[in-house]
């Protein structure tokens, strides 16, 4: 029986096992979102040159922000939770001082790519979208490596996101403000398998 079995989990002790986590072995990454503690799957190479592709991106459109890799956020106004998205754009200097699991007031777009996991569907399609749109995050950004398709989730209105538009890779797709950047697809067509 483990320690999770014998208690409650909270946010304290969720907090203390990431920490824990972390510090045992750096590929294990915990999220607590819609009341369940998940473990995400480990980048792979193509992951990463995608959200490489996309801090150059953001950076180019505006110098005084920067995509975030792994940036903890405290998530869900319902219930407490901590996700760690791939990739926050925020002003530079939002996070500081804030330690690992960060408030998301600033926060202008979250990213996340799909991991090839059994965990994707319902982590990324389904719990972050209504826990960012929940917590106000104004666009949330799905790079789908299993559909080929990017999804832009916009007008959160604190249960979901009023809009989400999905275009196939090699289209181009508005990122709304407040990022406000034209997105060209057409690279992530060389970071699938």
């Amino acid at each position: 029986m483990s320690v999770v079995e014998d208690r409650v989990l909270t946010q304290d002790i969720f907090e203390d096992l990431a920490r824990h986590a972390v510090r045992a072995e750096e590929a294990l990454r915990l999220e607590f979102v819609n009341g369940r503690m998940g473990v995400k799957a480990l980048p792979d190479g193509d992951h990463g040159r995608i959200i490489a592709w996309l801090t150059q991106i953001c950076v180019k459109s505006d110098p005084s922000r920067w995509l975030f890799g792994e940036q903890g956020l405290r998530v869900e106004s319902y219930r407490r939770g901590n996700a760690r998205p791939v990739a926050s754009l925020a002003p530079l200097d939002l996070f500081v001082g804030q330690g690992e699991w960060a408030g998301p007031d600033g926060v202008l777009m979250v990213v996340e790519a799909t991991s090839y996991d059994e965990d994707t569907d319902r982590r990324d399609r389904i719990e972050k979208p209504r826990a960012y749109a929940e917590t106000g995050i104004p666009v949330y950004l799905l790079i789908d490596r299993d559909t080929c398709e990017v999804k832009v989730h916009s007008h959160p209105d604190g249960v979901r996101y009023e809009q989400v538009v999905t275009v196939p890779y090699g289209k181009t797709v508005t990122l709304p403000d407040p990022v406000g950047i034209e997105l060209d697809t057409e690279p992530l067509k060389n970071w699938v398998r």
